[in-house]
């Protein structure tokens, strides 16, 4: 099994619907293509999946609280296919608790000059759209990650995948099993220092474990076993 077959990625696309319905449609058209693309490429090791539009602040917080409370989901990855106004994005952003990365893209590789005319221009926003997102963002203090490349190229594809593995190494994190030998009192915060601050900012709950647990395996260990790991290690290292 693969490890990352476990966990997705969301995408959630920024839009607004002051444009109409027929330019929601067409942002929705996009985003597919371009996760399809994405999850076709070969390059990112976890699958993304396409969470649609959000339109207001209410979809926006309702997608953002779905994947704190999805075992699967991993993270986010936002983009601004049209503008989409940023003080929209303020409550799901605050109560977003997974990994986010920012994709500053465009749907369209190339600006068709000769064929571009006003509703291409609604349509198209990105620029505009992300730029107004990454400064939401940063005026919130929203600790992300920002990849900004076109969607087909390989090497954006590949900041995207980095992301990915470390999102995946967080997911996986936050429910191993992490033992303290010869401890103060299980559990209890006041004499717990270290272990507090390992959960509250790592989200690594440490179980305490009596030393006489562990000396019941030392006591199987020869000194001819340690003699030959010892030499391996220096073989080895």
């Amino acid at each position: 099994m693969n490890a990352f077959d476990q966990f997705e990625i969301w995408w959630v696309t920024g839009a607004q619907l002051l444009y109409g319905g027929d330019a929601v449609v067409a942002v929705d058209a996009h985003s597919k293509d371009m996760v399809d693309g994405l999850n076709q490429s070969g390059n990112i090791p976890v699958k993304i999946v396409y969470k649609g539009t959000a339109n207001s602040s209410k979809e926006v917080e309702a997608v953002m609280k779905a994947a704190n409370n999805d075992e699967k989901c991993i993270g986010i990855i936002t983009w601004m296919h049209t503008f989409s106004p940023a003080k929209m994005w303020i409550h799901g952003l605050q109560s977003l608790r997974k990994p986010l990365l920012h994709f500053h893209t465009q749907y369209n590789a190339e600006i068709p000059w000769d064929t571009m005319d006003m509703d291409f221009m609604n349509l198209n926003q990105s620029a505009h759209g992300d730029r107004e997102f990454g400064h939401i963002c940063a005026r919130l203090r929203i600790p992300r990650k920002v990849v900004v490349g076109h969607w087909k190229d390989e090497s954006a594809q590949k900041h995207i995948a980095v992301w990915a593995r470390v999102a995946a190494a967080w997911a996986d994190a936050q429910d191993m099993l992490i033992l303290r030998f010869g401890d103060q009192m299980n559990n209890v915060a006041v004499t717990d220092g270290d272990k507090v601050a390992a959960e509250q900012v790592m989200g690594y709950h440490v179980d305490y474990t009596p030393v006489s647990e562990l000396m019941e395996y030392f006591k199987k260990i020869t000194d001819a076993e340690v003699d030959a790991l010892v030499a391996e290690y220096m073989k080895l290292y």
